[in-house]
């Protein structure tokens, strides 16, 4: 738990976003899921292609590409495929769900995490300040 809690607390403003990202898609594939096969291997697919090539463009395999950057290069064709696929014809305006109760949640779920994020953040710096009064 307090690996965790560094790891959020030393979170770049970059990847807050991108958690943010994941919390949005993961909130739009609770309230549409679909199990149709085709919407999941399609995007499988697509991720698979468009990955590789993210990861061509990136140096290939080069030493600077650590495995978490790597799985972002698959995973991201992977979840904007399948969103695209899950919100086709609900009446999303760009990436706004048609439902205010699922915008609310929506954007209270990544105001909650950068809430997180940041008092984490002030936390891990307050504490060896005081550590060093005692």
């Amino acid at each position: 738990m307090v690996s965790l809690s560094r790891y959020c607390a030393a979170l770049s403003v970059s990847k807050t976003v991108l958690w943010c990202y994941l919390i949005w898609y993961l909130n739009t594939v609770f309230h549409y899921f679909d199990p149709t096969p085709a919407i999941w291997l399609n995007s499988l697919g697509i991720s698979a292609i468009v990955g590789f090539a993210l990861l061509l463009s990136v140096g290939g395999g080069a030493q600077g590409v650590d495995g978490w950057q790597t799985f972002r290069l698959f995973v991201t064709p992977f979840c904007v495929s399948s969103f695209s696929s899950l919100i086709k014809g609900k009446g999303f305006i760009l990436i706004m769900p048609p439902a205010r109760s699922e915008q609310i949640l929506a954007v209270g779920l990544c105001l909650a995490f950068v809430a997180v994020v940041r008092t984490l953040r002030w936390l891990h710096q307050a504490q060896p300040a005081d550590s060093g009064r005692d």
